[in-house]
């Protein structure tokens, strides 16, 4: 079959790069693709990377990756777009689009008729995730955050779609995996459960990160899951990992409720207690202190490390072994 999306297409056996506008209402920006059509049939599967700006490792990947893949290789259709969200990766360094303060992975599967982030989701959904077999969501921890490289996929009530979430969320070779126990929201991968894609979110290095090793890692990852997601065969690309998939499930997320500066008595890693105060956030003007606690318990997952915090921030996300 030909892979058309927009006015890019790719024959069977054919990689095709370009790029395919996006009407995001106050301005047009370019969406970059690159489309490997293999030379048998198999599934679609749909990487996206620069969601959001400043996690420079899932863009990396998926860079060198659609330089990587080539169509001989791969049964089915592999779909790459490195910079899904293009004005938070170039005009900004935060999860933040610098258009209109808004955060894309809070609004999935996005607005056509809304303002220019929704629009900006509703684009990917309509040319990209809509009707893939399987849906791959690359992040990492930002220039402010410190993150353990995890797995996260959502439980939605049916059981076959339940069981190809987990499976590829164990496929991908990290320790962490963290199960939601809802598709709700406007996360990227539970929007796309919402439409019955199979999807997951991976997360991979921290603070702003872009060392060739973690990227690495990204990759041995992602070729790992492309095998058993039946898009390639085995070949000396693929590395088992080194250590089995554990489940874990979200508990709590911390957010701050004032502007202000954070400073983290419990970090990424630290186990905590529900009520446990894990930090203060200091107002500059009179100096005023206000505590933070821990809203569960459980293992910090990831957590902030930069220094001005708004209402609404996230300051940690806990976590706590599945048994």
């Amino acid at each position: 079959m030909t892979l058309t999306i927009g006015a890019l297409r790719a024959e069977p056996g054919q990689k095709t790069r370009g790029s395919l506008p996006a009407d995001l209402g106050t301005t047009t920006v370019e969406v970059p693709l690159i489309l490997v059509n293999g030379s048998r049939p198999g599934p679609r599967v749909v990487i996206t990377g620069g969601v959001h700006g400043g996690e420079f490792i899932g863009v990396d990947a998926t860079t060198r990756l659609a330089g990587l893949l080539e169509p001989d290789e791969v049964a089915g259709q592999v779909v790459i777009c490195p910079v899904a969200n293009p004005p938070a990766v170039y005009g900004g360094r935060l999860n933040i689009s610098p258009l209109d303060g808004v955060n894309i992975n809070r609004v999935f599967p996005g607005d056509k008729d809304g303002g220019p982030t929704d629009r900006m989701a509703a684009w990917l959904f309509e040319h990209l995730i809509d009707g893939a077999d399987a849906y791959v969501d690359l992040h990492s921890g930002g220039i402010d955050q410190h993150l353990l490289d995890f797995v996260g996929y959502r439980l939605t009530g049916d059981d076959a779609l339940d069981a190809k979430n987990r499976a590829m969320a164990h496929a991908v070779g990290y320790e962490l995996v963290i199960f939601g126990t809802s598709a709700d929201g406007g996360n990227s991968h539970a929007a796309a459960n919402r439409q019955g894609v199979p999807a997951i979110l991976v997360e991979t290095g921290q603070l702003g990160d872009r060392d060739p090793a973690t990227v690495r890692r990204l990759l041995d990852a992602l070729y790992r899951l492309l095998h058993h997601l039946g898009a390639i065969e085995a070949s000396q690309h693929i590395k088992p990992p080194t250590v089995p998939p554990r489940e874990w499930i979200w508990t709590g997320e911390v957010e701050s409720s004032v502007a202000g500066l954070w400073y983290p008595d419990a970090v990424t890693g630290d186990e905590v207690t529900e009520g446990q105060t894990i930090g203060r956030i200091i107002d500059p003007i009179d100096g005023s202190e206000q505590k933070v606690a821990a809203v569960s318990t459980g293992k910090i997952i990831y957590n902030m490390n930069g220094l001005s915090v708004r209402p609404g921030t996230h300051l940690a996300a806990i976590a706590t072994p599945h048994h």
